[in-house]
C-alpha cells in the first residue's frame, strides 16, 4: 500500500524508507530494500555501492491551480529563485515549472544547527484542465509568490469571413 507523501516530503522531495523489509523469497532479494521515492515504491535500492543512491534528486514544485470563466491561473512560491534559473514551458493543455534554488555556500555545512530549507533543482509539469493559449500567457512574481495567468481558448468564439473576389 501507497502511503501518501507528508506536507514535508513533498516540500523538501525528501523520499521516505519503508519500516517493514520486503518479504524474499532467494537470497538476492534479501539485500533488496523497498524504497518510496515522489510517491513511487522502487525494489533494489538496498546497500549497492554502485547505485547512484547519493545524486542530487528533483523536488516536485508545490502549486494551486484554480480557474475563472476566462483564465486558469497558477500560484507557487517561489522565493529565493532568481528570474534566470527560473523555465516555464507552456503548451495548449500542460504546464512545465522548473528551476533551481542556490544555497549560499559561504557558510560551512558543520556550521548548521538546523537546515530545513530546500535547494536544488524542483520542477513540476500539470496537465490544464482546459486549452489555453499560450501566446498570451504572463508571469508575475511578487513577493515570491509567482502567478501564471494563461488565458483559455473560446472555443464558441466565431468570426465572419469574407469572400474577395480576384
Amino acid at each position: 500500500m501507497i502511503k501518501k507523501r507528508s506536507f514535508l516530503e513533498r516540500l523538501t522531495g525528501s523520499i521516505r524508507m519503508e519500516d517493514e523489509e520486503p518479504e524474499a523469497s532467494n537470497p538476492q532479494e534479501e539485500s533488496s530494500k523497498k524504497v518510496t521515492l515522489n510517491g513511487k515504491d522502487i525494489e533494489g535500492m538496498g546497500d549497492n555501492k554502485d547505485s547512484n543512491w547519493e545524486e542530487e534528486q528533483e523536488a516536485e514544485l508545490t502549486i494551486d491551480l484554480y480557474q475563472t470563466p476566462s483564465e486558469i491561473i497558477i500560484q507557487t512560491m517561489i522565493a529565493g529563485v532568481h528570474p534566470d534559473n527560473l523555465n516555464i514551458n507552456i503548451t495548449r493543455d500542460s504546464i512545465t515549472i522548473r528551476g533551481k534554488r542556490e544555497e549560499n555556500q559561504s557558510i560551512n555545512k558543520e556550521n548548521y544547527v538546523v537546515q530545513e530549507l530546500y535547494w536544488g533543482t524542483f520542477s513540476r509539469t500539470m496537465a490544464l484542465p482546459e486549452e489555453v493559449n499560450p501566446e498570451e500567457a504572463e508571469a508575475i512574481e511578487k513577493h515570491g509568490l509567482l502567478i501564471i495567468r494563461l488565458p483559455k481558448i473560446d472555443k464558441n468564439k466565431e468570426t465572419k469571413l469574407k469572400v474577395k473576389s480576384i
